[in-house]
């Protein structure tokens, strides 16, 4: 068993890693990630404690479940491509969505978050772990420049000061050719409501970056072109069985109002 002392924006990935663990053994699974239980298995942390309600479970996985058809569609498109997985945490995503050999695949995280990956997750070929903070950009200069490049942030630009976000943003699209960046996105509000979460608060993890509009990441960071902004819950007509009660109720409001609509928000630029 693998000892965890994980704190702030790193204890985070406990709480996504164990949703998509959970989700994967309800009945009609969507991710149905057997690498995300068996990390699951191997760490010795009180999952229970985190109170996980099956609504959060749920929409945890679809969230990553969007992603990673989005991940499959650009690969479908470009086998030969780079990857780069920013906050990677303990997401099994390059083993769900198993790309082909000619994919150079790039899971960036935290030093002490890649240590443990290593030690939960068998070696992958093609992907490459690399330990630092999103904060500091020098290990993109170890990234090849010579192939239509992804990038998949998921739940993880919040956490940063705008301007970090932006930056990293300007030097992606700056030092890569061509290819497409992935990410979820909050309002204000989104994010107000999102820190009062139980599981989320008692990592510490300050929620710093919100995106009320869209669009207007555009004119901050030259060369992105908006092609997809998708409610999180877009896909929610095919799941509305598996929720509770009051979460279809919630879901119901949120497709009606606008506003609500845009708490939180899946969204996918061209470069």
């Amino acid at each position: 068993m693998e000892q965890v002392r994980l704190t702030g924006v790193r204890a985070t990935l406990l709480i996504t890693l164990y949703a998509k663990a959970a989700e994967s053994r309800l009945p009609g699974s969507l991710l149905q990630d057997r690498y995300a239980a068996e990390a699951v298995a191997r760490i010795d942390h009180d999952f229970a404690a985190l109170r996980m309600s099956r609504d959060a479970m749920i929409g945890l996985s679809m969230r990553a479940y969007t992603l990673d058809a989005w991940v499959r569609e650009f690969l479908a498109a470009h086998p030969d491509a780079t990857v780069l997985h920013l906050g990677c945490g303990l997401d099994s995503r390059v083993f769900r969505v198993d790309p082909s050999p000619g994919v150079g695949w790039f899971d960036v995280d935290y030093p002490d978050v890649i240590a443990l990956r290593r030690a939960v997750y068998p070696d992958r070929p093609g992907c490459e772990l690399l330990g630092t903070s999103l904060a500091e950009l020098d290990w993109l200069a170890r990234i090849p420049t010579d192939k239509p490049t992804l990038v998949v942030a998921e739940g993880r630009l919040l956490y940063l000061h705008e301007a970090q976000v932006l930056n990293l943003l300007r030097v992606i699209t700056t030092q890569f050719p061509s290819g497409e960046i992935v990410f979820d996105a909050y309002s204000r509000l989104g994010l107000a409501l999102a820190s009062r979460n139980p599981m989320f608060r008692a990592t510490g993890a300050p929620m710093r970056w919100n995106l009320e509009d869209a669009q207007v990441l555009q004119a901050q960071v030259p060369g992105l072109r908006l092609r997809t902004e998708q409610w999180v819950y877009e896909e929610a007509g095919a799941q509305w069985a598996r929720f509770s009660g009051p979460a279809r109720v919630g879901v119901w409001l949120m497709r009606r109002v606008p506003l609500l609509r845009k708490l939180g928000r899946l969204l996918r630029y061209g470069y």
